[in-house]
């Protein structure tokens, strides 16, 4: 036989083999199964809970974490004694509203319900938990929003029903995925405990000075 010719079946040979050569060696036999990677989020380190206590001339005192630092509500709506408790680690903050009961409660509690119920086409469900502080003339519901693109996913208001309303709300600078952000929101809600645990209203008179 021609020594090309022998050269060119050789060849040919080989090119109808190697893709099934290639084909077993990608598969590694029958057994071996491929599983895609579970998604992975961040580790998380949480700091030990240590408090401090807010008390100035505001209508209200409590505690709050020393991890955190409170800070003046700038937005262009905001009251006089509207602030916020900042997280920088999680990049979250509690938003704090307090208005003066004048015979309006009802309205407050409506414009809460309001609020709370704007989340609900992002939320798998949301419960309620009363809050009842005799001692410290301290009433509400907390309310736990679920669903993984909810904006915002602890939100609260406490009152004495006769002369302060406190409202509450967690937020996070970053786009919603409260599955990864669990922990955090269970940190933190913890810590939203105990403001409401340590939660005081001062007399009238402060709400005006």
């Amino acid at each position: 036989m021609n020594p090309k010719s022998r050269l060119r079946r050789i060849s040919i040979a080989c090119l109808l083999i190697l893709p099934g050569v290639l084909f077993l060696v990608a598969c590694g036999g029958e057994d071996q199964t491929f599983m895609p990677k579970p998604v992975g989020y961040y580790r998380i380190t949480m700091p030990e809970k240590e408090y401090q206590v807010f008390d100035t001339i505001f209508p209200y005192s409590f505690e709050y974490p020393r991890y955190s630092h409170i800070e003046p509500d700038m937005n262009p709506g905001a009251e006089k004694y509207w602030i916020n408790i900042t997280f920088p680690q999680f990049r979250g903050k509690i938003y704090l509203s307090y208005l003066e009961v004048k015979n309006n409660l009802n309205l407050y509690l409506e414009d809460t319900r309001t609020f709370t119920n704007k989340h609900i086409p992002f939320a798998t469900a949301i419960s309620e938990r009363v809050i009842v502080n005799d001692t410290n003339r301290v009433y509400g519901i907390l309310y736990k929003i679920e669903g993984s693109q909810t904006a915002s996913s602890l939100q609260f208001f406490l009152t004495d029903s006769t002369t302060h309303f406190l409202r509450g709300a967690l937020y996070f600078d970053a786009i919603p995925n409260n599955d990864s952000l669990a922990p955090v929101i269970d940190f933190i809600g913890q810590d939203i405990d105990h403001l409401i645990e340590t939660l005081k209203w001062k007399g009238k008179e402060a709400s005006t000075s």
